[in-house]
């Protein structure tokens, strides 16, 4: 008969998972590694999953919540059939990754104040990135040696969002509305990657530890929409950002000791 285990030992077996896939991707990764850090012997996860696929789904499933959701379900999770994994990491970028300024944006040729309408299509951006730091920079790791997530993960996420950027930038340009620029496709490519540098891999680099989260996002929504739009506005004072991550807690994903 299916058991059921506490929630808050899935959520640390959901978290000690996202540190160790962090550091070893999803091929290295060895349950002992994972039972190691979470404090337990090797043998006892296995009533939690029956392996490291099932565990790996269920990192997917309920690590993008802050915390992990360590709801009760049947165990252990069994394992996923092929190219569940795959699909359930689409279904969860459509829907933390959502961006609804730019998806609105690309509905209309002309922008009623472009500076505006940029600067709510970056914000965004950089929201998701932030909240989903952890548990992309793991997937991204576990992309280098999984051909179908590097498939997803760097083609359709990414690449889609890249696209996504290039068409406004094209549209917004051809308006009169944006300043021209050499090569749209590199300009999107060059925003999101700032967007994400500063907003998930600033946070790994001792040398920027003096950078607060504010200041790093507003710098770069300041610099992206002066760089593009050919009359930018003045930007006015908004309701801080880091006020209102200090509210949430932590980034979605975040491993939690």
């Amino acid at each position: 008969m299916a058991r059921t285990r506490p929630a808050d030992r899935i959520s640390s077996l959901i978290n000690a998972a996202i540190r160790v896939f962090l550091l070893k991707g999803f091929r290295r990764a060895q349950m002992a590694d994972i039972a190691r850090e979470m404090g337990v012997s090797p043998g006892s996860l296995y009533n939690y999953v029956e392996s490291k696929e099932a565990l790996f789904y269920l990192v997917i499933d309920q690590g993008f919540d802050n915390p992990p959701l360590g709801e009760s379900r049947p165990l252990p999770v069994r394992n996923p059939p092929p190219g569940v994994i795959v699909k359930r990491i689409a279904e969860r970028f459509r829907r933390e990754a959502a961006v609804p300024a730019l998806l609105a944006a690309l509905k209309c040729l002309r922008a009623e104040d472009p500076g505006a309408e940029l600067e709510a299509v970056v914000r965004e951006l950089y929201g998701n990135i932030y909240r989903t730091a952890y548990i992309t920079t793991m997937l991204g790791r576990s992309a280098l040696d999984m051909p179908e997530l590097a498939e997803v993960f760097f083609g359709k996420m990414r690449g889609g969002a890249i696209s996504m950027l290039t068409s406004l930038i094209g549209s917004r340009t051809e308006a009169g509305q944006y300043r021209r620029v050499p090569h749209p496709a590199v300009a999107a490519r060059l925003i999101l990657e700032t967007i994400t540098w500063f907003a998930r891999n600033r946070r790994g680099d001792p040398n920027s530890q003096d950078i607060d989260d504010e200041s790093a996002e507003e710098t770069t929504i300041d610099f992206i929409v002066n760089s593009l739009v050919a009359s930018p506005r003045p930007r006015l004072p908004i309701a801080s950002p880091a006020a209102v991550r200090a509210s949430n807690g932590k980034p979605k994903g975040e491993p939690r000791s």
